[in-house]
């Protein structure tokens, strides 16, 4: 399966990046010709999990380091191990290193080892996402990367405690960065993080693999099935569409996903008499994703705070042909999903604005299959796995020929 997985990467690169991104090379594997990039790197992933841990952000680097790999870079991911062993293993052709962990605070792992490893890899480009303090600290004082890019994310919005004491380094961490990466231009505009060093900062959206979701003929479901995928985390708002189902009683609601406030929601859910229509399915294979949001009318992420800060989930439920709702964060959920095009937007954390529009739209099935007909060739447009993976490429090549750096090639 890997493999497999690996090969249509390749041939999904091959017939969409553009020629002067990429030549032909023996693979020292095979002995066939194999594409490769015309000027290969060293790449250097960090943070702090790596599938099979599922999250946004984690999918994200696994896509991306993958896709590299199939370009001919050489690829490291460096996260932290789930418990105190270090260990090293190669996923579909990525080295990653998993770095053992004493314990967990403030959503982050502590380990020692990480930084240790770190300080004696060697790198072309070390990729930090952020926000994650430990590596970001980590990178800035022993990294040894030619040049550092940062992806922000997210801004730390739960912890901001901690930003007591680290936002004055984190101020130095993004200014000592070669380039930046902003998911949206929304985010670029609103984060006060991003703002004074707005000079190096490029937006490049998140991309989603579109050869793993398909558009089925749509037509109405009886009843009409809202969809919710996500980690059960305390920003998804998850429990404002449980308050709104009372007032769509037409509807079914399925929620993929599991996360700290699923029993939270379980008793809400109770509480709210929705059993017979709520439906809390737990997580699923990314085989079984597709078929989620294939057999939904409706996509809903009714998130409350810009920890959602671009909602790659939106992405695959429109590459599916679904319209969707998100909320006005200020963040990449109103800019991916366009308000009356791709879907609804509505202000978070009112439960009777989104009933409302959820009784609009059912009541509507030949405006939802239009707007799923929008939301596909937005995606298609804008949001594809090779058209991340090219901006991305130009990035590094920024940061590697920054003008306030002396570098060298072989």
């Amino acid at each position: 399966m890997m493999q497999t997985r690996a090969r249509q990467t390749h041939r999904r690169l091959e017939s969409e990046l553009p020629p002067h991104l990429y030549g032909y090379g023996i693979s020292t594997h095979s002995g066939q010709p194999n594409l490769v990039v015309l000027i290969a790197m060293h790449v250097l992933h960090l943070y702090k999990d790596y599938p099979p841990v599922l999250g946004g952000i984690e999918n994200h680097i696994r896509m991306l380091a993958e896709a590299q790999t199939a370009l001919g870079h050489e690829v490291t991911v460096l996260v932290c191990s789930r418990d105190r062993r270090t260990y090293e293993e190669r996923l579909n052709g990525v080295r990653v290193i998993r770095a053992g962990r004493l314990a967990t605070a403030v959503s982050m792992p502590l380990s020692w080892r990480q930084p240790l490893i770190l300080a004696r890899l060697q790198a072309d480009i070390a990729h930090v996402h952020s926000p994650y303090p430990l590596g970001e600290v980590a990178n800035w004082l022993w990294g040894r990367a030619q040049a550092t890019v940062i992806t922000h994310h997210s801004d730390i919005v739960r912890q901001r405690a901690i930003l007591c004491f680290y936002g004055p380094i984190l101020r130095r961490v993004l200014r000592a960065a070669d380039a930046i990466i902003a998911t949206s231009p929304c985010y670029l505009e609103s984060s006060p993080w991003l703002q004074p060093v707005r000079d190096r900062c490029t937006v490049v959206p998140l991309g989603v693999d579109l050869s793993r979701f398909t558009v089925p003929a749509r037509h109405m479901h009886t009843p009409p099935t809202l969809l919710f995928v996500g980690k059960l985390r305390y920003y998804k708002g998850l429990d404002t569409l449980l308050r709104a189902m009372p007032q769509v009683p037409q509807a079914r609601l399925v929620i993929v996903g599991d996360g700290p406030m699923r029993e939270v929601w379980q008793r809400l859910a109770a509480q709210l008499r929705l059993e017979p229509r709520v439906q809390f399915v737990g997580e699923v294979s990314d085989v079984e994703l597709p078929s989620y949001y294939a057999n939904a009318d409706l996509f809903v992420l009714p998130a409350n705070a810009r920890a959602e800060a671009f909602g790659t989930v939106l992405l695959e439920a429109m590459a599916s042909g679904l319209p969707v709702i998100s909320t006005e964060l200020g963040t990449g959920t109103s800019w991916v999903n366009q308000d009356g095009v791709t879907g609804r937007v509505v202000p978070p954390g009112d439960p009777d604005t989104l009933a409302a529009v959820l009784r609009e739209l059912l009541a509507a099935p030949s405006q939802l299959v239009q707007m799923g007909k929008a939301a596909r060739a937005r995606v298609e447009a804008e949001f594809s796995l090779s058209a991340m993976v090219r901006r991305v490429e130009a990035v590094y090549q920024q940061a590697l020929h920054s003008p306030n750096r002396e570098r060298s090639y072989a």
